[in-house]
């Protein structure tokens, strides 16, 4: 990393918490962390220029993610959380080890709680490409998911029919039901949406799987843990409103038209663009 003001390290408690994600599904851990800290301000990013990063490689991921967190960390911002699980598992570790007085928060599939409140042994994951070829989802469905059977889905092409606003149509009604009636079919109690994005086509999933299934979205426990690392880092902030304003590398006004849709903001939606591997206003 480079280009970092030594004010963007201080950790003002005043200062923003950076958030990004490939494109606008992150906003969906933005919600949970503005509906768990009011009082913070919080700025987003959404990297609509490369959405999705699902189908690249984890070099180009981590490049996209530096340069996004020195963009926030230029405008203050006091900790980082990384709302996306595709470029949790290609950044996080590199990102914290060249920012290590930045406190930075990740994805993971919520395997965990799924596998503790199972009662038919058989729960489920929907993600990207990208996070189940990881080794970070592969650690995790060691550690925690001894004597179940965790089923695995990637579902490739879904992140496009929702930046598309195809929340509910035809196709990817047809997609999610391929993937997930045999899930269902072999006896999954729990499915965990293993992508930000996933959570915005809820309401399709829930109607799929029945009510049988517990849907896992890790969003609020991310809220919960940035306010946690908070807490112990002493930046919390304490007083006043916070809010939120929203940046993209993609078409600004096509992102406001989907707030809109979907019941967000009223939020602020800024564009920026790339420039020689750097973020700025466009």
């Amino acid at each position: 990393m480079r280009d970092v003001p030594p004010t963007a390290l201080s950790g003002p408690r005043a200062g923003p918490i950076g958030v990004f994600d490939s494109g606008l599904g992150g906003l969906t851990v933005a919600r949970a962390i503005r509906e768990a800290l009011p009082a913070e301000q919080l700025i987003y990013v959404g990297d609509q220029a490369h959405v999705p990063y699902g189908d690249r490689a984890d070099a180009e991921i981590l490049s996209f993610s530096e340069g996004i967190a020195n963009w926030l960390l230029g405008r203050g911002a006091k900790a980082l959380v990384i709302a996306c699980n595709t470029a949790s598992a290609a950044a996080l570790k590199p990102l914290r080890e060249s920012l290590p007085h930045v406190p930075i928060v990740g994805m993971e599939p919520a395997v965990k709680p799924a596998v503790e409140h199972t009662r038919t042994g058989v729960v489920g994951v929907i993600a990207t490409v990208a996070t189940m070829q990881g080794a970070v989802f592969a650690s995790i469905v060691e550690r925690f998911a001894q004597g179940v059977e965790v089923l695995q889905q990637a579902c490739p092409g879904l992140v496009r029919q929702i930046e598309a606003r195809d929340l509910d149509g035809p196709r990817t009604e047809a997609m999610l039901r391929g993937w997930l009636e045999p899930m269902v079919a072999r006896g999954i109690d729990a499915l965990v949406l293993g992508c930000t994005h996933y959570p915005l086509v809820r309401p399709l999933i829930e109607r799929i799987v029945g009510p049988g299934v517990r849907v896992i979205d890790p969003a609020p426990a991310i809220a919960r843990r940035l306010a946690q690392v908070l807490g112990e880092k002493d930046l919390a902030a304490h007083a006043g409103t916070g809010g939120i304003d929203v940046y993209t590398s993609g078409d600004a006004d096509a992102l406001r038209a989907m707030l809109r849709s979907l019941g967000m903001g009223p939020w602020p939606v800024h564009a920026l663009r790339w420039e020689a591997g750097r973020l700025s206003p466009r």
